[in-house]
């Protein structure tokens, strides 16, 4: 079984970079999900996938995966757009802005 170990992505709803998640352990799915006739509801007789460790540094995850002789990646986060460029309504109209105001 394949263990990732990666940062989680922030929540879509927030706003700013805010404090740093903790890295994560997760196992990849080794059978399907099912759907249940009856109810309608999906599930799976894999248990592992249930399975999230968390961890405050990169080193800590890569060592127990390596010390529970786990199969295992890691998944570098990608990195953070640069910050953008703060501009105010007037500063279209400036005498020294780089070619010319159209409508």
């Amino acid at each position: 079984m394949t263990a990732r170990i990666h940062r989680p992505t922030p929540s879509p709803t927030q706003s700013g970079p805010g404090p740093a998640k903790p890295w994560v352990l997760e196992f990849e799915r080794e059978t399907p999900r099912e759907l249940d006739p009856l109810m309608g509801w999906t599930g799976s007789s894999d248990v592992k996938a249930q399975i999230t460790l968390r961890f405050a540094t990169k080193e800590e995850a890569i060592a127990y995966a390596e010390r529970n002789f786990l199969v295992f990646r890691v998944e570098e986060p990608k990195p953070a757009a640069p910050a953008r460029r703060i501009l105010s309504y007037s500063d279209n109209f400036k005498t020294t802005r780089i070619g010319q105001w159209t409508h």
